[in-house]
């Protein structure tokens, strides 16, 4: 559903989060190790989604990544799929065809409408905040150990 590039931004969101809430910021090494990562491939999407003002970057020896608390309510999931894979989840055709429409739909249109409606309601009305407090009471995880 999600490409792997947001699959793991939306994970070093959370993570990023969950890290500000305690007035922490975060090394590029440490989020890729915290959410099974390469480094290298982590470092772009941080730079995606601090581009997208989702996340900070600081710079120096005190520096790394972070989420303003007061932004934590703020960003929803929505905000993350948006500045990672675009629209084409809002858009796209279940099959992957380009011409699927209300007037000439593909077998399974009306189907995945339902179900992309779903998921649309889950990602605009799901925020960082509600996320990172999952991490901080043990009752979610982001990585298997």
């Amino acid at each position: 559903m999600f490409s792997k590039a947001c699959e793991y931004g939306i994970r070093a969101s959370i993570y990023i989060a969950g890290q500000s809430h305690k007035d922490q910021r975060v090394s590029l090494k440490d989020i890729a190790k915290q959410i099974g990562s390469p480094e290298a491939f982590t470092a772009k999407i941080l730079q995606q989604l601090s581009k997208n003002n989702i996340i900070s970057s600081i710079k120096g020896p005190h520096g790394g990544f972070e989420i303003e608390k007061k932004q934590l309510g703020k960003i929803r999931l929505s905000h993350i799929v948006l500045a990672i894979d675009g629209d084409s989840l809002y858009k796209g055709c279940g099959l992957g065809l380009k011409e699927c429409s209300e007037k000439s739909p593909c077998p399974v249109h009306h189907q995945f409408k339902q179900i992309r409606q779903s998921i649309v309601h889950m990602l605009e009305s799901t925020n960082l905040q509600e996320l990172a407090m999952g991490l901080k009471d043990g009752s979610t995880f982001l990585k298997m150990q």
